[in-house]
């Protein structure tokens, strides 16, 4: 296809007719809330299946809720707009899809209204190194009592930013953040599992943590495949360099393993049995291979 489309308050446009005003209030004051989701491509079943898309909806409503955000979405109108981005576009590969509200007014820093929807579709492979060398920001991840951390905020994003290009100035691939209690948060964009002892476990969701739904999906598969229950808690500095292995996780980052934190090399090459293991079956999930979770997609050809 000689040029990609964008879903834009109801309608499909060419990617460069895809524009808002530079005095809207989602570029003045970043009055924008967003999910970020994955489609995966199933060449036996020649099927395009959008990944646990309900969930992603249903967070962006929550989002939309906690931002103040006055809207008249519906769920099937969201589902809508992903779907449709991606049949017009014709895609026959693995996609990464971003949904974003946005404030459209050249309003005050109070407005509420009104709001748009834009629905961008473009394929995407992860790239980068097999394992990630992070280390430990000298950021703080943002408190609840601040700003909400566990929704999708694109203001949010500029703490996880800041984080990233100290670290990259530091010669890291990456970092991940300590909350305002001094225990373990995330990474920028991704959630964060270590395992110890043969035991994963991750930051619970009062660690100003973004509620991500590949960390519940993981948490899930680790307990239904794997017969191990996470332990969701407090991580210590400390303890996470002393970790037998450690991963990143999210719909951008699916299964990422982390090598070494602050230079201190993680006890098992990375990537570790478990972080093998856990990626292996969540790649078989969301292509549709495990028949169990097939709840979990929606086909967008409606071949399947």
């Amino acid at each position: 296809m000689s040029e990609r489309y964008l879903y834009m308050n109801g309608r499909l446009v060419p990617y460069s007719e895809a524009t808002i005003h530079v005095q809207s209030n989602a570029v003045k004051y970043g009055t924008s809330v967003f999910e970020g989701l994955r489609a995966y491509w199933n060449e036996s079943r020649q099927e395009l299946f959008v990944f646990r898309l309900g969930e992603h909806c249903r967070r962006l409503f929550d989002s939309l809720k906690l931002m103040r955000m006055e809207h008249e979405f519906t769920l099937e109108e969201l589902r809508h707009s992903v779907l449709e981005t991606l049949r017009k576009n014709e895609y026959r590969e693995d996609v990464h899809v971003r949904q974003t509200a946005y404030l459209a007014a050249d309003g005050n820093v109070e407005a509420t209204g009104p709001t748009g929807l834009a629905v961008d579709a473009r394929p995407r492979k992860l790239a980068g190194k097999a394992a990630l060398d992070i280390c430990v920001s000298s950021w703080v991840r943002i408190p609840d009592g601040a700003m909400p951390p566990r929704i999708k905020c694109s203001a949010n994003y500029q703490n996880g930013r800041l984080a990233f290009l100290e670290a990259k100035a530091g010669g890291y691939d990456y970092t991940v953040l300590l909350n305002s209690r001094g225990k373990v948060s995330e990474a920028p964009g991704a959630a964060l599992f270590m395992v110890r002892g043969g035991v994963p476990a991750t930051p619970p969701v009062t660690a100003d943590v973004l509620e991500s739904i590949t960390r519940t999906t993981l948490v899930q598969l680790f307990r239904e495949q794997h017969g191990l229950s996470v332990a969701e808690r407090d991580i210590d500095r400390t303890e996470l360099c002393v970790a037998d292995e450690a991963f990143l996780c999210g719909s951008g980052w699916e299964v990422t393993p982390v090598a070494s934190v602050d230079r201190l090399p993680l006890s098992q090459p990375a990537p570790g049995p478990l972080t093998r293991a856990i990626a292996a079956t969540y790649f078989r999930a969301v292509r549709g291979e495990l028949p169990e979770y097939g709840d979990w997609l929606t086909p967008v050809y409606g071949r399947a």
